[in-house]
This record gives C-alpha cells, sequence and structure tokens, in this order.
C-alpha cells in the first residue's frame, strides 16, 4: 500500500493546512495511506498528543480516511522526520517550503550544496513534494522510483 508521510505545526499555520491539504489530495489520487506527523520538541515545555493533532487536522478537513496521525518528540524536527519518514518506508513525503528551507539549512552544514529535495531523494528514495503558501506545488520523483 503506498504510504504519503506529512510533517505539520501545531498548532496548525497557514502553511501547514495547506501542506496537509496537498498530502490529502495526494494520498487520495494514489490509494495512498496518509501519515500525519508532528514533532515535539524536547527542549520545548508545550506537548501535543496524539488526540489533539487528530483533532486540530478533522477541525480544518473533516475525517480523513485511512489517516494515522503520530508524534514524536525529538531535539531537530528535520532528523526526527527522516527517521519516521525511513520507518514508514514512505513513498511520498508532502513538505512546506518552510520546511525545506529547514532542512537546506541543516543540509548546508553537512554538504556544499544544499539540494533539499536531490538530498532527501537519495536519503530517502521516495518521491518529495514541496508545497509552496499560495498552494502551488512542486513534485520530484526519485531516480528510483520514477519507474513505478
Amino acid at each position: 500500500m503506498p504510504q504519503v508521510v506529512v510533517p505539520v505545526r501545531y498548532p496548525l499555520s497557514e502553511n501547514s493546512r495547506a501542506t496537509l491539504a496537498e498530502a490529502i489530495q495526494i494520498a487520495d489520487e494514489e490509494d495512498a495511506d496518509l501519515t500525519v506527523l508532528h514533532v515535539n520538541l524536547y527542549q520545548n515545555s508545550h506537548r501535543v498528543d496524539r488526540t489533539e493533532l487528530k483533532r486540530a487536522v478533522e477541525e480544518s478537513f473533516g475525517h480523513v480516511p485511512r489517516t494515522r496521525y503520530v508524534v514524536r518528540s525529538g531535539m531537530l524536527v528535520e532528523e526526527t522526520i527522516l527517521d519516521e519518514v525511513a520507518a514508514q518506508g514512505a513513498d511520498v513525503v508532502v513538505i512546506g517550503s518552510k520546511q525545506a528551507s529547514r532542512w537546506r539549512q541543516m543540509i548546508r552544514r553537512l554538504v556544499d550544496d544544499p539540494d533539499v529535495e536531490q538530498f532527501l531523494r537519495e536519503e530517502l528514495d521516495c518521491e518529495i513534494v514541496t508545497v509552496q503558501p499560495n498552494s502551488q506545488s512542486s513534485r520530484h520523483s526519485s531516480p528510483s522510483s520514477s519507474g513505478s
């Protein structure tokens, strides 16, 4: 079964809603399961649980079938997301442009040319969809998954 993973902020920001809307549409088009992921940072005192995350999503979008709500804790949002995406064996990851920017900064520390989509394709072997705040999305397939 195809798997779409979408990391979001809580409470849901306008950008998170746009990213989530795109992920829901892709999951529907691909007949895929959807994982909505939020990362609680260890250094922040506020903790979100799965029930709060699910309630927020359903208040904005109604019931979303075949959706799993996951809350992880971590020091670095990007690293925790990468771990979850790998653990889920995601076929598609939908990220907001702001998330792509943060990943770009993290990757810049590791390599000279921080092409986040290329890095994620190489590391995760999945399609990356970057959602702009104005709801335009950009889909990028990994070389190994482009034939599927």
